[in-house]
C-alpha cells in the first residue's frame, strides 16, 4: 500500500504497482517538462497522488464518463483512471491538455498502463466533439468563475464538477455567484489543511 491513509480509496497490489509505474514516468519527464513543480517530487504522493485519488470518494454511482480539464502531468485524471480500473468502474476518461508536450506524455502513460482514456492536445472551448459527461475535474487550472465557463457546456444534466481549491476557494465562490447558480457542497482536503474541494451541480447562468 503506497497511499497515505484516510484519502478513501483501498487499492490493490497491482494498481498500488502502477501508480509507482506512473510516479516513474511522471519523475522521469518532469526532467524535460514542467509536469509538476520540481519543488514537490519529494513528497509527489501526498502531494500529487493522495491529492488527486481522494476525488474518487464523490464519484456517483451511476456515472461512466469523466472529463478531466487541464491536465497537464494527469493530475488527478490519470491517477483517477488507474483507481477506477482497480475498483471495476467502468468510466471513461477524457483529458483535455493544450501543451502538445504533456499531451504527449498523457498519451504514453494511457498507452503503456493500458488506461480507458482519450487526448486531447487543444483548449477546452476547441474540443473538436461535443461532450456530455457525468464527472468535469480540473486541478489548479483556472477560477471558479471561469472553470463554470469551461464546464457547463461539457455537462450531462445530472452531471457533476469536482474542483480542488485552496485558501482562495471563498472568494472564488464569491465571485462565481455573480455569474452563476450552481448547487455547492464543500469537503476538506484530506492531505492540506487549507484546501478543500468543491462540489459543484445543476450549473445554470445567473
Amino acid at each position: 500500500m503506497t497511499l497515505p491513509d484516510g484519502i478513501g480509496v483501498d487499492v490493490s497490489r497491482e494498481t498500488s504497482d502502477a501508480l509507482t509505474r506512473y510516479v516513474g514516468l511522471l519523475e522521469k519527464w518532469n526532467k524535460a517538462i514542467n509536469l509538476v513543480s520540481k519543488g514537490t517530487v519529494a513528497d509527489i504522493w501526498t502531494r500529487h497522488i493522495a491529492d488527486s485519488a481522494q476525488l474518487f470518494r464523490m464519484l456517483p454511482a451511476q456515472a461512466s464518463s469523466w472529463v478531466d480539464l487541464g491536465s497537464g502531468g494527469g493530475l488527478p485524471g490519470l491517477v483517477l483512471a488507474i483507481l477506477s480500473r482497480d475498483l471495476e468502474r467502468e468510466l471513461n476518461f477524457v483529458l483535455v491538455e493544450s501543451d502538445q508536450r504533456k499531451a504527449t506524455f498523457l498519451r504514453q502513460v494511457a498507452m503503456e498502463l493500458a488506461l480507458p482514456v482519450k487526448v486531447y492536445a487543444c483548449r477546452v472551448e476547441n474540443l473538436p466533439v461535443e461532450l456530455r459527461v457525468d464527472v468535469v475535474s480540473a486541478r489548479a487550472l483556472a477560477p471558479l468563475t471561469d472553470l463554470c465557463t469551461m464546464a457547463s457546456p461539457l455537462l450531462a444534466p445530472d452531471g457533476i464538477c469536482i474542483f480542488p481549491k485552496g485558501e482562495t476557494a471563498g472568494q472564488e465562490i464569491e465571485a462565481a455567484m455573480q455569474h452563476w447558480h450552481f448547487d455547492l457542497e464543500r469537503f476538506p482536503s484530506i492531505t492540506s489543511a487549507n484546501s478543500e474541494i468543491l462540489k459543484l451541480s445543476k450549473i445554470r447562468h445567473v
